[in-house]
């Protein structure tokens, strides 16, 4: 039972992480976590311990940790090495995916421009990792698909920012309305292509968004 709760509590932090629920540099401490879920400290710490072990988290002292703070170097970092998994995950996925699978990518593709439309950021992170995520999934490569989503399990919560510039919500949804169209398709090196300019785009201004910080800093 209680190796049941913390793997639950596991991978609820965890979605939360990747959907970018939470902020860089926002502490969690065990003891707050425990209330919130009913739960003893125990199971809390533990899944705390197992996102700290993968780079999601970063311990701290007095029993917390934190998401950890991102930097322009550790974007960059992170950004250069998603930029070649995703789009090979991307090419690979094509071919091997079903009608079910199309469906589920066209409903997170509404379910974005929606999120925009009505300004829902929740929403629209919840939408957007659904379908990179989803869709990375059917790449065939277990080893890729683990790869992928460690490095978004670091750079999640920074998606966060992507709703700070109201001109930039325009084009949210683009690269992937033209990601999906060559998906459905079967263009495996279009949709790739489309997938990286995603990536290229919102990179271009998320560091520049970094710059900022570090320039008010």
């Amino acid at each position: 039972m209680a190796d049941n709760l913390q793997e639950q509590l596991y991978q609820q932090i965890r979605e939360g992480l990747l959907a970018g629920r939470f902020q860089p540099g926002q502490r969690l401490k065990i003891r707050d976590l425990a209330g919130e879920w009913g739960t003893s400290p125990m199971p809390v710490r533990a899944a705390l311990q197992r996102l700290v072990a993968e780079g999601a988290l970063e311990g701290e002292p007095q029993r917390s940790v934190r998401v950890p703070p991102m930097t322009r170097e550790r974007y960059q970092n992170i950004f250069q090495v998603r930029l070649g998994l995703e789009g090979l995950a991307v090419e690979l996925a094509t071919p091997n995916l079903s009608a079910a699978d199309l469906a589920t990518l066209r409903d997170c593709v509404a379910r974005m421009d929606v999120a925009i439309e009505q300004r829902e950021v929740q929403a629209y992170l919840d939408a957007n990792s659904q379908f990179h995520l989803h869709l990375y999934g059917a790449c065939g490569n277990p080893v890729l698909l683990r790869s992928i989503e460690s490095l978004w399990l670091q750079i999640g919560p920074f998606f966060n920012r992507l709703f700070t510039g109201a001109d930039l919500s325009l084009r949210l949804n683009d690269f992937h309305e033209e990601a999906f169209a060559a998906i459905e398709a079967g263009d495996a090196k279009a949709a790739r292509a489309a997938m990286e300019q995603d990536l290229l785009y919102f990179a271009r201004y998320l560091l520049s968004l970094l710059d900022l910080e570090q320039g008010a800093r």
